[in-house]
């Protein structure tokens, strides 16, 4: 019901701007603030988004929860497509979301509202927990590749179909 509403109430209120300010300024120069706030927005989102890039990988390197800078350039980028949408409201919205100290206390709501049941990083991650050894409770660790354990396989030698054709590169050739 919200999403209708802002849907309906976004174009409305962007209509009623537009139609104050051009009242007021006239055509041209509503026209000129309009694309202005598009190009002013586009090299403001670059510039953010980079120091949000740099803050995600800082994030990675260091082994630390990633989500904040994630969430940042997510806010960065729907910024960018408030300010490519004509508008004041829009606009108004978009520059907002660039601004660092706004961007802090959004997450800061989103974050008091969503609950995280599991973040794991780094080796190891994508299994679970890890048990020294072969500790399991259930038996074997999943996923477990240490000394000690079988990995069973098959394999077959693929030759080329005529004498004339070139490896593909992936393998070696004849030698």
């Amino acid at each position: 019901m919200y999403l209708f509403l802002a849907f309906l109430m976004v174009p409305l209120i962007e209509i009623g701007l537009f139609i104050q300010v051009g009242g007021a300024i006239g055509l041209w120069p509503t026209l000129a603030i309009v694309v202005l706030t598009a190009v002013l927005g586009t090299a403001l989102v670059r510039s953010q988004g980079q120091m949000a890039l740099g803050q995600m990988r800082n994030s990675f390197q260091t082994l630390s929860d990633p989500a904040e800078p994630l969430a940042h350039g997510a806010m960065i980028l729907f910024a960018g497509a408030l300010l490519l949408t004509p508008g004041f409201f829009t606009d108004a919205f978009g520059f907002a979301l660039l601004m660092p100290p706004v961007r802090v206390a959004v997450y800061r709501y989103i974050s008091k509202r969503v609950t995280v049941a599991q973040f794991q990083m780094g080796p190891g991650a994508m299994h679970g927990r890890q048990y020294p050894g072969n500790q399991h409770p259930g038996g074997k660790r999943p996923g477990a590749t240490g000394p000690g354990d079988i990995i069973d396989g098959d394999f077959e030698e693929v030759t080329p179909k005529s004498p004339n054709q070139k490896p593909s590169g992936w393998v070696e050739g004849p030698k």
